[in-house]
């Protein structure tokens, strides 16, 4: 029988070895490098059985040296394997419940030759006194040393052992390139140890090194690691930021008459923070490359008349502006407002959706490739037979939602712009975001991009008291909406699910709707939920919107972009099942008028640990960056810019709470070595990233 054997980047293995290597992500000699212990087990030392024995329960594992005095098979409750070993201070007995043929011959040969095995395990009071049960073991010969280092146990999967996978990155670490790329006076003056010194002590640290500081990461060694993690980070966002203005884009000049005429016909005045963002964009438009900015702000503090500014922008230098939301009632709240301050200045406003007519889809494809001016949609926008004149800029909100491969297909529709034919400008680019970004988290994840804040809430607005009330009240919050509808005001009501789960044990919104129907008698109650279809929401919508519905039982549909100031009231059902971010933006449909609001977070007993935290910051705090500070420190990076990561090198040992401290020093020294060093900037991708690097700069 052949063995096939394939070379890993230097390194033979058999195919099946590289595949259990690949679904580690270990492809090469860097990967293996940079695959760092999870944990460590000391053989430094051996010990005696009396000694193992005097120490405290759950102590941890030991490791001792003995010789094997009787094995046998035994079945009381199950078949074992059963070993009797001894060393000159006493007795422990060896359980195995799974076990091999073998294995018993391996412990009878080592009886019979009175040879030593070394074992490695917790102990543990069984039937029989002291035992050990699976402890990992091996015949030794007599006076064999004791390793030097720590034993690393790595991250691993099926069928790939910690003895294979410690030889290959002993292997690597043997032949990898681990030269030194940043200055070394730098490093000392951070209390960063060279980098070749940081992974050996990592993958073989001495016994003496505290085991604390190596398992809270906190040991100089791994802030070394973690700062070049997300120093390639960095690299890789920042060289994509500047790759891209290198790429030509239509100048939008600065706006004229039609941005004006819209200032001046609104019946509110801009904020400061939205008069100093509009100016950012305005700039950027004008450049020659492509814009790529995510403007982000709280609930409420007026992006959607920003990007509407931009758009005029767009339209009164002769170019079409795109509007994509991720959801059909977000994306049609955006159009009927566009539509509204917009038209009676003469602009050209489509609506596209997925639930349009055949044939009205058919015509607002027409008007995208011919006359409309701002085309307003959902994942419409980006399909294949949608196709625009001249697009110079692209808007995406709550861009979080959307893929990475989806926000690249509407720059790609501006790059096939005029006459259908591919050209090389992309259009500008306005991503936004209801959901606050830490400024930690900014930096990292969003270091590609130009970030703009709107840091200010519009006059008048008043907060939001969050009341949290047990589910055995409900009885209460039911006559608290009667009470709101009877002096002229309008209630939400949010559930987290449209049908009965067994596992859940939720109330639905179906069971709501009509249990609320039967209290809430001589009151008009609507129902508005995902699984609708579009011109039944859209009705629904608007009858709430026109003060025709008292009050909306709804489920997460109604999270963004809904807008009714008389609504003064929100319960939210089951709030302990929503994530913070969801809470924030659901309370935020409220407080949008004159009057004050009141959201009642609805929960149920008894709560969780995590869900208690959860709604005390929510109770707490009105301020969503502060709201999402929490947040990230709660879920991680991770679940928190969701499917950007998609295109965003992930961290695997930096904690952008625990080290934010490295977040600023490694995006000054990712522009340093760009501007001064861009060969030790590649050479840094290629280690850390490698291949990868090719997907990031699409």
């Amino acid at each position: 029988m052949t063995r096939v054997v394939t070379v890993v980047d230097g390194i033979a293995a058999p195919s099946a070895l590289k595949a259990r290597l690949g679904k580690l992500g270990l492809k090469c000699k860097n990967d293996l490098v940079l695959h760092l212990p999870l944990r460590y087990e000391d053989e430094t030392q051996v010990i005696t059985i009396a000694t193992a024995g005097s120490l405290e329960e759950n102590s941890g594992p030991v490791q001792l040296e003995v010789q094997v005095q009787e094995v046998s098979v035994q079945f009381r409750p199950r078949r074992q394997l059963v070993a009797r070993v001894a060393d000159e201070s006493g007795e422990l007995t060896l359980r195995f419940l799974n076990f091999y043929g073998s294995q018993i011959r391996q412990f009878e040969r080592a009886r019979d030759e009175r040879q030593k095995l070394r074992v490695f395990g917790e102990i543990r009071q069984g039937f029989l006194g002291a035992e050990m049960v699976h402890p990992r073991y091996r015949l030794i010969r007599e006076g064999e040393s004791l390793p030097e280092a720590l034993t690393p146990i790595y991250p691993t999967t099926t069928g790939l052992s910690q003895s294979i996978l410690r030889k290959h990155i002993a292997a690597a670490l043997a032949e990898a390139d681990l030269e030194e790329l940043l200055e070394e006076a730098w490093c000392r003056e951070r209390g960063f140890p060279p980098f070749d010194g940081a992974l050996r002590l990592l993958h073989a640290p001495p016994p003496d090194v505290p085991e604390s500081a190596l398992q809270s990461r906190r040991h100089p060694a791994w802030r070394r690691i973690k700062f070049d993690e997300l120093l390639a980070q960095q690299l890789s966002l920042r060289r994509s930021y500047l790759s891209r203005r290198q790429r030509g884009a239509p100048r939008i000049t600065p706006p004229g008459v039609l941005s004006r005429q819209l200032r001046e016909s609104l019946p509110f005045s801009l904020t400061a923070a939205q008069r100093r963002v509009t100016a950012e964009i305005t700039g950027d438009l004008a450049q020659p490359y492509p814009m790529q900015r995510l403007l982000q702000g709280d609930v409420g503090s007026g992006k959607t008349i920003v990007a509407a500014l931009a758009a005029c922008q767009a339209i009164e230098a002769g170019f079409q502006a795109a509007f994509m939301a991720p959801t059909e009632i977000l994306a049609e709240q955006h159009y009927l407002k566009l539509r509204a301050w917009l038209e009676p200045l003469g602009v050209k406003v489509i609506w596209l959706s997925g639930s349009q007519k055949k044939a009205d889809k058919l015509a607002s494809r027409r008007q995208a490739a011919n006359t409309a001016q701002l085309v307003v949609g959902t994942h419409a926008l980006i399909q294949e037979q949608v196709d625009f004149a001249r697009l110079g800029l692209a808007i995406v909100d709550e861009q979080h939602r959307f893929g990475v491969a989806q926000r690249l297909e509407l720059r790609r529709k501006g790059e096939k712009s005029e006459k259908g034919e591919k050209g090389t400008q992309p259009p500008h680019q306005l991503m936004m975001s209801a959901t606050p970004i830490p400024r930690t988290l900014a930096m990292s994840y969003y270091a590609d991009l130009d970030v703009s804040v709107l840091d200010e809430l519009p006059p008048g607005r008043l907060p939001v008291r969050t009341r949290l009330v047990s589910d055995a009240r409900r009885d209460e919050v039911i006559e608290r909406i009667r009470g709101a509808v009877g002096v002229g005001r309008q209630s939400y009501w949010v559930c987290p699910l449209i049908e009965e789960s067994e596992k859940l044990q939720l109330q639905t919104a179906l069971e709501t709707h009509a249990l609320l129907s039967q209290e809430l008698t001589g009151l008009r109650v609507g129902l508005v939920h995902g699984r609708q279809k579009a011109a039944e929401k859209a009705a629904t919508m608007a009858a709430f919107v026109a003060g025709e519905i008292d009050v909306l039982v709804a489920t997460t549909v109604i999270e963004v972009g809904v807008d009714v100031p008389n609504a003064s009231l929100m319960v939210i059902e089951h709030a302990e099942r929503f994530g913070l971010s969801q809470l924030h933006q659901l309370r935020g449909r409220v407080g949008r008028g004159q009057e004050s609001s009141v959201c009642v977070l609805l929960y149920q007993s008894p709560l969780s640990m995590t869900a208690r935290e959860r709604l005390k910051i929510i109770f707490e705090n009105t301020d969503g960056f502060e709201i999402a500070r929490q947040d990230l420190r709660l879920r991680g990076p991770g679940e928190f810019v969701g499917s950007r990561q998609s295109g965003v090198p992930l961290l695997r040992y930096a904690d952008l709470e625990a080290d934010a401290d490295l977040v600023e020093p490694a995006r000054e020294m990712a522009e340093r070595l760009l501007r001064e060093a861009p060969e030790r900037a590649e050479h840094h991708l290629t280690r850390w990233l490698g291949s990868r690097e090719e997907l990031l700069k699409a």
